[in-house]
């Protein structure tokens, strides 16, 4: 996909000398907003490249509503002094994205108008922070290069000092300030964090942290806007906060997760539908009717750190799901031998992902992930890339109790032939 991004950027010029586009990238523009946002466009257009919409129709749609308030803790998006934060919150991503190309946008009458201009790169932004934040990468390079700027970073990457960060946030500010409408250092300060720190994560190097060199090299933790992490499992109370401040944090942590499984789940319904025609992954015969249900493979109860992973989704339908994968319908229990079909299955799809599918979803690293986390076990770790063979091979050796006269024909119809 990096290619790609590539490929794409390479259409446009991107020298703001020419256009004086200050706000090509902005405060707002972290890789975790720029990805929700890109979900808030595609569900508000339900991915029709020719519906219009405004900053405004984004910020009041209720899917925005339902999810932004609780994740970001942002005011109610309807409510009268919102207006200002939202300007800045749903308007300098969209901004981005239509400067970048990924949007057009046009002004009409008052106020600026877009559509989805590459819907492929729209939806891989949404589909995780980190693709987000590998377009974001790419696209500023490109910005860079093209404003005849970049070697002034490549300097300071190289030599990482006080001297060298004073200078390149000089020249950086004084090119702003001369190119564009912004005529404070403070403004190009706060944008200059946004530019610097995710080449800094990329090349693992310092960058800016509080308008001064960094002490350590950036995190991916530091590029977030959201840095709360609602993987981390909430046992007890911490005694230096209220039990009023745990409920709130216990609530926003919940809600979180879930907008990031249903995302997810989302994401493979629509991949399920556009490549599998709405069918099973799990190829049954006589089961013919449409894959409505996706299921967690390894549970969410147990298994929270993989929960919102699409290689641990599989589409189903109703009858697999309810009556196979959760026996007469107690979504509490799983049933291990149907678990492990599931597994077959999932990695057929995602072997054929790499194969044969340009827009690919899956990732083989993390299916070795959520195959360590299920299974409790590092042995997956050890697998090269895309060695399909031995990662089959190894899933066996944790189900060498399959019972074959349960799902025998199941094993047969959904084990790879490699």
């Amino acid at each position: 996909m990096q290619q790609r991004i590539i490929d794409f950027l390479n259409k446009y010029n991107y020298d703001i000398r020419q256009s004086n586009n200050a706000r090509w990238i902005d405060q707002k523009c972290t890789p975790d907003v720029i990805s929700i946002i890109a979900d808030c466009i595609l569900e508000y257009t339900k991915y029709n490249t020719d519906t219009e919409f405004s900053v405004s129709d984004i910020w009041h749609s209720q899917y925005a509503r339902e999810n932004i308030l609780t994740i970001f803790s942002k005011p109610d998006t309807d409510s009268d002094n919102a207006k200002n934060e939202y300007d800045k919150f749903f308007g300098q991503p969209i901004k981005l994205l239509a400067y970048s190309h990924v949007l057009i946008g046009q002004k009409k009458g008052n106020k600026y108008i877009y559509r989805i201009g590459n819907l492929d790169l729209l939806e891989y932004i949404m589909q995780r922070d980190t693709n987000a934040l590998t377009f974001l990468i790419l696209y500023i390079q490109k910005v860079l290069k093209d404003s005849d700027i970049y070697n002034e970073f490549k300097y300071f990457f190289i030599n990482q000092n006080k001297e060298s960060f004073h200078d390149l946030k000089t020249k950086f500010t004084e090119f702003t300030i001369t190119y564009t409408d912004i005529n404070t250092s403070v403004e190009c300060g706060r944008i200059f964090t946004k530019i610097l720190n995710p080449l800094a994560f990329k090349l693992q190097k310092k960058g800016t942290e509080k308008g001064n060199i960094s002490k350590t090299i950036i995190t991916m933790d530091e590029l977030r806007y959201n840095r709360i992490n609602w993987r981390d499992e909430l046992s007890d109370k911490d005694k230096t906060i209220t039990r009023k401040e745990h409920n709130l944090l216990n609530i926003k942590v919940y809600t979180t997760a879930q907008y990031f499984i249903q995302r997810a789940k989302k994401i493979v319904r629509r991949y399920n539908q556009i490549h599998n025609n709405d069918l099973s992954e799990l190829k049954q015969q006589n089961e013919t009717v449409q894959a409505t249900q996706i299921h967690h493979i390894f549970p969410v109860s147990e298994f929270p750190s993989i929960s919102d992973y699409v290689e641990n989704l599989i589409a189903l339908t109703p009858n697999q799901h309810l009556s196979m994968a959760h026996p007469n319908n107690q979504t509490m229990y799983i049933d291990r031998d149907f678990q492990y079909i599931c597994l077959l299955a999932k990695t057929t799809t995602i072997m054929n992902g790499y194969e044969h599918i340009n827009d690919n979803i899956y990732d083989f690293n993390r299916y070795k992930t959520v195959l360590n986390t299920g299974l409790n076990t590092t042995q997956f770790n050890t697998i090269k890339d895309l060695d399909f063979t031995t990662l089959l091979t190894t899933i066996d050796l944790f189900y060498s109790d399959f019972n074959m006269q349960k799902y025998g024909d199941l094993r047969q119809n959904n084990r790879l032939k490699i």
